[in-house]
């Protein structure tokens, strides 16, 4: 896919540095699959170019992303199991990919970054935060686990008795906790986001890309040796888990905005 077809996504170069806005704002960047498959497309264009040293990502309008598309007939239930568990993986596609990114990565993170975005997010090397910026996974409230190989991301970085307050309690965590728990490397007002991911980037457009790419590449590995091993059936689960009628109830109570009554079922 060539950088003219992406429907969802613009990307812009100054120098060194390019940047990658999220471009659905009328949906706070919610991710359909289309628009997963375009920061897959996007993230493996980078894989030949020697002229960038580092992608920033950040999403038009309000919201980094609002996650994952509901209303995405990408996994309807009409289509064969089988597709559903190939189409089901396509978050986590767009995952290793953008993992597997050599140049140094930052989030220019405005509002909020829930579910899938919050996984985008933890996905880059860096994360600079806006004022207004927040996390949640809520996953759990619509009776899922998390997929797309990004619990172990959110662990790394905030340990598993926060990790769990997160994706297991569903937790919302404002711009300064994030910063505290070690999510956030720098905490801005809003005005001074892009600027101040550009002053980021700067430091490593500096660096020799090389020693700095083998580096990232060497410490990504260190940390996440078992990441994908551990976490191969995430989908699977996740599909598993659609069929539960607690799943039902979740999801009826989380769009009418009632308290659900889960029975374990």
């Amino acid at each position: 896919m060539q950088e003219s077809e992406f429907q969802h996504l613009k990307i812009e170069r100054n120098g060194h540095i390019a940047t990658v806005t999220f471009d659905r704002p009328e949906k706070s960047n919610a991710l359909n699959y289309a628009h997963l498959a375009e920061i897959e497309a996007a993230a493996h264009g980078f894989r030949d170019d020697v002229e960038t040293r580092v992608v920033i990502f950040t999403g038009a309008g309000k919201h980094f992303s609002s996650g994952a598309d509901l209303s995405d007939p990408g996994s309807a239930d009409q289509v064969p199991l089988s597709l559903r568990r190939r189409r089901a993986r396509i978050g986590e596609r767009a995952i290793d990919a953008l993992c597997d990114i050599d140049q140094i990565t930052i989030a220019a993170w405005n509002g909020a970054a829930m579910g899938g975005g919050a996984c985008i997010a933890t996905a880059l090397d860096f994360r600079i935060g806006a004022d207004d910026c927040f996390m949640q996974y809520p996953e759990v409230d619509i009776g899922v686990n998390l997929m797309w190989k990004s619990l172990p991301l959110i662990v790394h970085l905030t340990g598993p008795a926060r990790a769990k307050q997160l994706v297991a309690g569903g937790a919302r965590i404002n711009a300064e906790k994030l910063l505290e728990w070690g999510v956030l490397d720098e905490l801005v007002p809003r005005e001074a986001l892009l600027t101040s991911a550009f002053t980021l980037a700067e430091r490593y457009v500096d660096k020799p890309p090389v020693a700095v790419q083998m580096i990232k590449r060497s410490i990504n590995q260190l940390v996440s040796a078992l990441d994908r091993a551990v976490m191969h059936m995430d989908a699977d689960q996740n599909l598993f888990a659609q069929t539960s009628g607690d799943r039902d109830e979740a999801l009826r109570a989380y769009l009418a905005k009632e308290k659900p009554t889960f029975t374990g079922d």
